[in-house]
């Protein structure tokens, strides 16, 4: 049975890292309570990233989290992945499932509750929704907000990760639409203690679960 995505999210990208190693980073991440931890590198070919990949997927299995590949099935499942995460203008979910198998996950970005139900009627395993906030992480992304994030909460049954320009100051707004988890990158990346970074993200999802959506 799949595992459920829930919680922190964390995105580990090595050109956020500061020249960091980016398999600290995300041990720290996890150390700090993120469940779920995304490989994406952008810039380096497949070849030269998969010595730093299997490295935060080891940390990931240690820490019982669950290790996401960005864009690629092929990578996803060389990696020995827990699933793939495909933009919009990634293969489609008909073609990456074949390739990762029923067992794994698949995670698809997407801006509205069409795209996300959508996403969800091929098959997908979450649901992305971004940008919620202005974010200078990606540049190709597209506006939504938190009245959009709520309605496709409302409007899918499968998770739904909010994504883009979540930080500390706004994640508690995030968690209470409903969202089941939040994706960061610079909120932990960047961040001088990603572990106490990341600690104090996730900490408004204990509280949600401990006291209710108030």
């Amino acid at each position: 049975m799949k595992r459920q995505i829930s919680g922190l999210y964390v995105i580990i990208d090595p050109t956020a890292c500061g020249g960091r190693d980016p398999a600290w980073v995300a041990q720290r991440a996890l150390e700090g309570g993120a469940s779920t931890i995304q490989w994406r590198d952008k810039h380096r070919p497949h070849p030269e990233q998969l010595d730093d990949a299997r490295r935060v997927r080891d940390a990931c299995r240690a820490h019982g989290a669950i290790f996401i590949a960005n864009d690629d099935p092929d990578v996803a499942l060389e990696l020995d992945a827990d699933g793939v995460h495909l933009g919009q203008k990634d293969m489609s979910i008909d073609v990456a499932r074949p390739i990762v198998g029923a067992g794994r996950i698949i995670g698809v970005s997407t801006n509205n509750v069409r795209e996300a139900l959508a996403a969800q009627a091929a098959g997908a395993d979450y649901v992305a929704v971004g940008a919620i906030f202005p974010t200078a992480t990606k540049h190709d992304t597209r506006a939504a907000n938190l009245e959009r994030l709520h309605q496709v909460e409302i409007a899918v049954h499968v998770p739904v990760v909010a994504i883009g320009g979540i930080n500390r100051s706004n994640i508690h707004d995030v968690v209470h639409t409903g969202a089941q988890a939040a994706a960061v990158i610079s909120a932990v990346c960047t961040a001088e203690d990603p572990a106490a970074a990341a600690r104090e993200l996730a900490a408004a999802f204990t509280a949600v679960r401990r006291f209710g959506n108030r």
